[in-house]
């Protein structure tokens, strides 16, 4: 089973008392299905995993034979080289998450080859463009706002109908829901688009849902959100690279807090570690949270807390600035 890191680089006590992770934790032996590991979130959790030494299968729909349908250029390939690279077995395979028949065979090829499933992390999205901010639902594009649920909500139960079966043959098994916002968070605040607000919320509950499920077979269900991610669209949002990132608060202040995807990926792989990770079950999770509990950082050294500071400067009219939050 995966283990936490040496003795001298454990975390210490309890919830709210996070210390130093001075290495990735060890994965090796483990596998991992991430189930939209194309670009985002996806793709930083897959590579944090291959950071911790775990075989990552990583699916999606965008190849090097063919563009996705937005027209960005990550490919499924990619991820899965950026896997091997960071330490890592990284396995691409095209699939889409909408067509059970297609999932039933990544199943089966998982089950086949690697004969076992010990983290599942559904992070199937495919919403760009599907969603039109500030508008009422009987304005919107009604067959764009439906195939975006369908897209974002399930996708993911598709995925859990078929993994689950080999994910619980043995127990302490993981599956990790990607979505946007903390549960807290997104009960007070309307996510601008009814369909996006649905979607985030719907794939919370999954969390929970499938950890009440899980719990007889010894495995775990969490919802997980990362904070503002400076995903490669939001990168090209706002005219900046990950090395001039800071100039992006120049159009929005508040970007100060935002976050690389390897962030989140270093979370799930910090749960996928931890032997009491059973506590966690069916709760909602942030990037930030995990951090101070489990002592893993940013790229850059960093400990961003997004959610934290939502509520406390962006709530509270407060001028920007991270210092505090990071």
């Amino acid at each position: 089973m995966p283990t936490l890191p040496e003795e001298s680089d454990r975390i210490v006590g309890g919830e709210e008392e996070g210390a130093v992770m001075a290495s990735p934790p060890d994965l090796s032996g483990t596998v991992a299905l991430v189930a939209g590991a194309t670009r985002g979130a996806g793709r930083g959790i897959a590579v944090a995993l291959g950071e911790a030494g775990a075989t990552v299968w990583c699916t999606g729909r965008s190849t090097r034979a063919r563009q996705a349908a937005h027209g960005r250029p990550e490919t499924i390939e990619e991820t899965a080289e950026l896997v091997t690279a960071a330490g890592g077995r990284g396995v691409a395979v095209v699939a889409d998450h909408e067509v059970p028949a297609e999932v039933a065979d990544l199943v089966a090829r998982i089950d086949a080859e690697s004969g076992r499933l010990d983290v599942l992390v559904n992070d199937i999205w495919g919403g760009e463009g599907r969603y039109q901010w500030n508008l009422p639902l009987w304005e919107q594009d009604l067959a764009q706002g439906l195939q975006l649920v369908r897209q974002a909500v399930e996708t993911h139960l598709i995925t859990s109908a078929h993994a689950l079966p080999l994910l619980v043959r043995r127990p302490g098994g993981l599956v990790v829901e990607v979505t946007d916002g903390t549960a807290d968070y997104n009960a007070d605040h309307y996510r601008v688009s009814i369909f996006y607000d649905l979607a985030k919320v719907a794939v919370t509950r999954l969390g929970y849902s499938q950890a009440e499920e899980l719990r007889p077979f010894g495995c775990t269900a969490v919802a997980l959100t990362p904070g503002w991610m400076r995903s490669e669209g939001m990168l090209e949002h706002y005219g900046v690279t990950e090395e001039n990132w800071r100039d992006g608060t120049a159009v929005a202040e508040h970007f100060c807090i935002s976050e690389t995807p390897r962030y989140v990926g270093r979370a799930v792989a910090a749960l996928a570690a931890d032997p009491e990770r059973d506590r966690w079950s069916g709760r909602s999770l942030s990037s930030g949270q995990l951090a101070g509990v489990y002592g893993f950082t940013d790229v850059d050294g960093s400990r961003p807390d997004c959610w934290r500071y939502l509520a406390e400067v962006v709530d509270a009219g407060r001028p920007a600035g991270d210092e505090g939050y990071r």
